[in-house]
């Protein structure tokens, strides 16, 4: 264990410590805790019957547990930890913090006590693939990487095994960004549109928790940014440290460019990096969130490196990945898409029309944008979930829309909306599941609605 990590868990021996939350992230920090000798009370919203063996071991190890629909009233405590996707102005929270209760999180400590570089990746689109090339150019340069954070693994309690030699590459939501005090070395934001409206109180919430991820860097912090993106575009001008720049449509001063189909990087003397037929995987997008792990490990990798890794790297589970070919029919799962804007990325893709089904959890976002592209993209709708109507009435508002064009078809069950969209499909055909929307309607997240689709496929 570093000695950050030995001080701070130190400190809190026989402090009582909240853990609101006992989902995945917190699960390894109440562990942690107790093994500090801390008095842990574990909160969560689900009764006992529905815990996991897991929460139930922390219990018999001494950690206390407040459970059922009240479990956040009436605390007390020196230090909470605060899960995710809970708000922090909830009542209860702000009631903690006026009685004395210091607030922070899992991913707050872990940038305080973690021993080498950090380089974090934010954004509404685009995240989870740019933060794994990261890793991936930085382990094919030959460094020791740990990726975790929103993409899945808790880094906290494997802080003590790293190394200052290491790099730490991590995801980071906007939940997890609401209020975090503290920023990496190098931050990224991918892009930022309306989304996740349905937790955070309005539009301007959700980008200033996207402006954390860079805004306490100091003057030798690097932020990298989509010039490409108005909000983006802007938080280039209150960043304290250094600032690079990607775009697929503009020569920024510092950072890389994508210019006809070759990738840039900027300068007097612009240097060719790679074409986009260097990139297996397919679209702009992808581009993009090359261009940003490109600005990212500017310093930290040679050029070969991110040739190679643009020639081998097949993509991330449930981004546009391919399920199976099946009587000329190519299936395709885009369960990330929880967003208009992430849709029409995975639209953009492919140059032929599509066989798209779509919808799911409403966020409480427009659908407006997704009508005009629906149009342009898809030859046949077919629309689940409680999203559904929403994108219907965008796609028969888009100008170019005529009855028809495209094909609509609405279908409450999900397994069923898939076996319609293989109906409609024939030779050279493509179906995508790409719903711009939240899982939350049917599925736990977007890796259970992902497996679903595919293993409805498969099932075909």
């Amino acid at each position: 264990m570093n000695e950050n990590m030995e001080r701070y868990f130190a400190s809190l021996r026989g402090k009582r410590v909240l853990v609101l939350g006992l989902g995945v992230s917190n699960r390894p920090l109440a562990k942690l805790l107790l093994g500090a000798g801390a008095l842990v009370t574990g909160c969560d919203r689900a009764p006992r019957e529905q815990q996991s063996p897991e929460v139930l071991a922390l219990e018999q190890r001494g950690m206390a547990l407040r459970l059922g629909e009240r479990y956040l009233q009436d605390l007390s405590g020196d230090l909470a930890f605060r899960t995710p996707g809970m708000h922090p102005d909830l009542p209860e929270l702000k009631a903690l913090r006026q009685s004395g209760t210091a607030m922070t999180s899992e991913m707050e400590v872990f940038f305080e006590v973690c021993p080498c570089p950090i380089i974090a990746v934010t954004g509404s689109d685009g995240k989870t693939t740019t933060t794994t090339l990261i890793s991936e150019l930085l382990k094919r340069a030959g460094k020791t990487v740990w990726l975790g954070g929103n993409i899945g693994t808790p880094l906290l309690p494997l802080a003590g095994e790293m190394s200052p030699s290491d790099v730490a590459v991590v995801e980071l939501s906007s939940f997890q960004l609401l209020d975090m005090r503290r920023s990496p070395g190098v931050a990224v934001v991918t892009n930022v549109a309306p989304n996740h409206l349905d937790v955070h109180r309005d539009m301007a919430e959700y980008v200033a928790a996207k402006e954390n991820v860079f805004r306490f860097q100091g003057p030798d912090g690097v932020a990298v940014f989509n010039a490409d993106n108005e909000i983006t575009r802007a938080f280039s001008q209150r960043a304290r440290g250094r600032v690079l720049a990607f775009s697929r449509r503009t020569r920024p001063a510092n950072g890389v460019y994508l210019e006809g189909d070759t990738i840039y990087r900027a300068g007097p003397q612009p240097q060719k990096l790679l074409t986009r037929r260097d990139i297996l995987l397919p679209g702009l997008h992808n581009v993009e969130n090359y261009m940003a792990a490109i600005c990212a490990t500017e310093g930290l990798i040679p050029d070969e490196a991110v040739r190679a890794v643009a020639g081998s790297f097949g993509g991330v589970e449930h981004r546009i990945e391919l399920v199976r070919e099946k009587a000329g029919v190519r299936y395709y799962n885009d369960s990330i898409a929880s967003s208009p804007s992430r849709t029409i990325a995975g639209l953009q893709s492919f140059s032929e029309k599509l066989i798209l089904i779509a919808g799911g959890y409403d966020k409480h976002i427009p659908y407006d944008v997704l009508g005009p592209e629906i149009v342009d993209h898809v030859k046949a709708l077919v629309l689940t979930g409680a999203t559904a109507e929403k994108i219907k009435n965008a796609v028969m508002a888009a100008p170019a829309y005529r009855a028809g064009c495209p094909e609509i078809i609405e279908i409450s069950d999900f397994y069923a909306a898939i076996q319609t969209a293989a109906s409609l499909a024939g030779p050279g055909d493509v179906v995508m599941l790409s719903p711009a929307s939240a899982s939350f309607d049917h599925f736990k997240n977007f890796m259970e609605r992902g497996n679903a689709f595919k293993k409805a496929v498969w099932e075909l």
